[in-house]
């Protein structure tokens, strides 16, 4: 199946056939009428009508026509108009230059909207019954070289379909190399897409069941604390819920106060009564807020925190602080997933920025700011 490329050099090849016919109409006529002698003009202008009213003709359905019956017509008109040497004295005139024009741009133009078979017989057809022609009306005996011209009408026609099909083969390649790029594309993307729900699922994973297991494993938490049981269904329901189709809006703030109750601390919330964003937006905002107050459980020392919400679908900031015992956040190692991925990294990947404000003994301040359009 044509590609786009070689569709459009189809349409243009008929076009630029069209267009080069049209633009070569006018000095061609104007010579045939400026050699003509004054016994011969009125002739010749009768040809010249005819020539010029067949030439638009076959222009218009060069752009607006398929088949190839009209080529074959083409080449008997022209013909028919070669004849006309046997009784307007064109030969002893020397006046065939025009007829020879006509015939050589329609040789050539014809290679850019046909097959080779078609083509190559029409210009062979045409320029060899001019040679015929010529030579029946005794061409030979006044200038040979009037036949000689007449004749580069089929070699001018090669060399057109030669680089026609160079040109047709440079489109194909173009094809070619355009599907492969979208082939390419489309794996890169699906490929993206599997990377980034494996990624996804890994900070899923460290924000809920590793956590808490963490936490238990490390003695931070009692294996039989009473919130333990519940915090691990939640963390079951979060990786299921994960796994389902998304809407296409969420409330953000719904989200928010929902991983409230999962922090296991005092939390001073302050936000507007609503903000509904784009699902992915609104969750990695939220998830990245909740691995913050997950932090504060774990490290700062303290069960308090504040967050605040500020801004609309448009902008928005969240802050979540604690006074807590701080920490430098260059000394985080690479290797730690919290600050990296699950804060920062879900932000960047929804077109947001994370900021990270600590020192020792001067608590924390996690920013969290979107925009609308940098995503």
């Amino acid at each position: 199946m044509a590609g786009e490329a070689a569709r459009l050099l189809v349409r243009f090849g008929r076009r630029y056939a069209a267009g080069v016919r049209l633009a070569t109409l006018v000095p061609i006529c104007g010579i045939a009428l400026f050699r003509a002698p004054d016994e011969h003009v009125a002739s010749t202008a009768y040809l010249v009508g005819v020539a010029a009213a067949w030439t638009c003709g076959y222009a218009w359905w060069l752009r607006a026509g398929r088949g190839s019956l009209p080529v074959a017509l083409d080449v008997v008109v022209l013909l028919g108009l070669f004849a006309s040497v046997f009784w307007t004295g064109a030969v002893e005139d020397r006046n065939t230059g025009w007829l020879r024009l006509l015939i050589t741009f329609a040789c050539v133009t014809c290679q850019w909207h046909t097959s080779p078979l078609a083509g190559g017989a029409a210009a062979l057809a045409a320029g060899g019954g001019a040679v015929v022609l010529l030579t029946t009306a005794g061409a030979a005996d006044v200038d040979e070289s009037l036949i000689r011209g007449t004749a580069w009408a089929v070699p001018a026609a090669a060399l057109s379909r030669v680089a026609w099909v160079l040109l047709r083969h440079a489109a194909e390649r173009a094809d070619r190399m355009a599907a492969e790029a979208v082939r390419a594309r489309g794996e890169a993307q699906v490929a993206a897409a599997v990377r980034a729900g494996e990624r996804e699922l890994v900070n899923s994973l460290h924000d809920t069941a590793a956590t808490t297991l963490l936490m238990v494993g490390t003695g931070q938490v009692r294996s039989d604390a009473g919130w333990l049981a519940p915090q691990a269904r939640r963390d079951l329901d979060r990786l299921r819920s994960d796994s389902r189709r998304a809407p296409q809006e969420a409330d953000l703030v719904d989200l928010l106060r929902a991983d409230l109750g999962a922090t296991h601390l005092t939390v001073d919330f302050d936000a507007p009564a609503q903000l509904r964003l784009p699902f992915d937006v609104a969750k990695a905002i939220a998830d990245a807020a909740g691995e913050a107050l997950t932090n504060v459980r774990r490290h700062a020392g303290t069960t308090r925190a504040t967050v605040r919400l500020r801004g609309d679908a448009q902008a928005l900031r969240l802050h979540i602080a604690d006074g807590g015992k701080g920490f430098s956040p260059e000394d985080v190692p690479a290797t730690r997933r919290g600050l990296r991925e699950s804060i920062r990294g879900r932000m960047e990947r929804v077109g947001g920025t994370a900021t990270i404000t600590s020192a020792a003994g001067e608590g924390t301040l996690v920013r969290l700011e979107w925009r609308a359009g940098h995503e």
